[in-house]
């Protein structure tokens, strides 16, 4: 079967990768990547962590000041992303020079399909590619669709070859004991609606019966949950630029808000910057959401369609923020302050 294989390129601790490669000293360093850099900056999380430094327990989207804590010899650095982008755009250039299609899903992240004889020889060549190039290392998940190439990935980041299969015949053996957030898409207010239904591992939810996911699932979620837990999953690689269809800004504050005004304030400069990046992009704003983040973690999203259409004006788009805003009760400090612009698919002013 040489059309029936897709592949999924992971890149390893991508920003802690392309940060070793600008300052080689750090080699072989715990480094971790973050914020402004500085652990001491409160409020702020770690975005990547080298395997170095996940050896003392760091995680991404742990707080600095914890990570701080468990490896305070690490090389704390700031996040690039404009250089994190440009080497990005370099490894997706080396996997395009390959006879196969390309789906780029994210910055460290691709899909690739086609005609593929010898899979493993493919994966091997990719990678050998990329650090030729790039200088960067990659897992490769091999798989009948991108759900199992996705999860493939993952074995693959613990395999000395750096490469990994699964495919209908292993998925079972491979997946079926894995608890149900093992899976790809999974996250963590499903799992507890899984457990409820008596549906903890993967195998559970693959021989479940379809009425028993809509007691808690609408009908077109339950039918996903039940394909991706069989190893099913789309086969389709999308070579179509990715176009957002939001963009969003936040920030979370090192001391709380409470003032009213101060809120107001801070929504309309996020609402503006937003704005002026999305008009720079050249797209218009059709929706406007605001979210907010108390001291209590408790968090309300907002968000209203601008009354006169897709637009560009920054005093529009700011005056909808506000307008949601005033929708959302605070009656807690403010930790977090957030703001989301949907984009009209057209990308044209």
């Amino acid at each position: 079967m040489a059309d029936g294989w897709v592949l999924h390129v992971d890149l390893d601790q991508f920003f802690a990768s392309v940060e070793v490669l600008r300052h080689p000293e750090l080699r072989g360093r715990p480094v971790i990547v973050g914020g402004s850099g500085d652990p001491a900056q409160p409020r702020t999380v770690v975005a990547t962590a080298s395997r170095e430094a996940r050896e003392f327990g760091v995680r991404s989207g742990m707080p600095m000041r914890m990570a701080a804590r468990k490896c305070p010899e690490a090389a704390f650095l700031p996040t690039d992303m404009p250089a994190y982008q440009q080497a990005s755009a370099q490894v997706m250039a080396t996997l395009r020079a390959f006879p196969v299609r390309l789906e780029v899903h994210g910055l460290d992240e691709a899909f690739l399909g086609g005609d593929i004889d010898d899979p493993q020889r493919l994966a091997a060549d990719l990678k050998a590619a990329v650090l030729d190039q790039t200088g960067l290392t990659c897992a490769v998940g091999i798989g009948r669709n991108k759900n199992q190439a996705k999860i493939a990935a993952r074995f693959a980041k613990q395999d000395p070859t750096g490469i990994a299969t699964l495919t209908d015949e292993t998925w079972m053996p491979a997946m079926g004991t894995r608890p149900v957030g093992d899976l790809w898409g999974v996250g963590p207010k499903t799992v507890p609606k899984l457990d409820a239904l008596g549906l903890p591992t993967i195998a559970d939810l693959a021989a479940a019966d379809p009425d028993t996911l809509l007691q808690r699932f609408p009908p077109r979620a339950a039918m996903w949950l039940s394909i991706i837990a069989r190893g099913g999953g789309d086969t389709e690689i999308v070579t179509e630029p990715w176009v957002a269809k939001s963009r969003s800004k936040e920030v979370t504050f090192a001391t709380d808000l409470t003032d009213r005004a101060d809120i107001e304030h801070q929504v309309t400069v996020l609402a503006r910057q937003l704005g002026t990046e999305v008009v720079a992009a050249g797209r218009r704003v059709i929706r406007v959401a605001v979210k907010v983040r108390s001291s209590s973690f408790y968090t309300q999203t907002r968000e209203t369609k601008l009354r006169d259409g897709p637009s560009t004006d920054l005093d529009v788009i700011a005056q909808a923020a506000l307008e949601v805003l005033a929708k959302i009760e605070l009656k807690r400090p403010v930790r977090l302050l957030g703001v989301r612009a949907d984009l009209s698919p057209d990308e044209s002013p």
